[in-house]
């Protein structure tokens, strides 16, 4: 199961959209491009399965 959710890039700031599978666990974390500024930003995704809730936090790729 997907799902689309927006993050803010952890380096321009500008909104983005990625897909997150839910069905890969309440815990997940891979690297995506900014659509805008193309930086790679670490994301972290936490799904609140009780309350159907998906929080996204960036962080600049080290």
């Amino acid at each position: 199961m997907q799902n689309t959710s927006e993050y803010l890039c952890a380096y321009c700031g500008e909104s983005n959209s990625t897909f997150v599978d839910i069905s890969g666990g309440m815990q997940q974390s891979y690297v995506e491009d900014c659509q805008v500024c193309c930086q790679p930003n670490v994301l972290y995704i936490y799904i609140d399965e009780d309350n159907l809730e998906i929080e996204i936090s960036s962080e600049p790729e080290s």
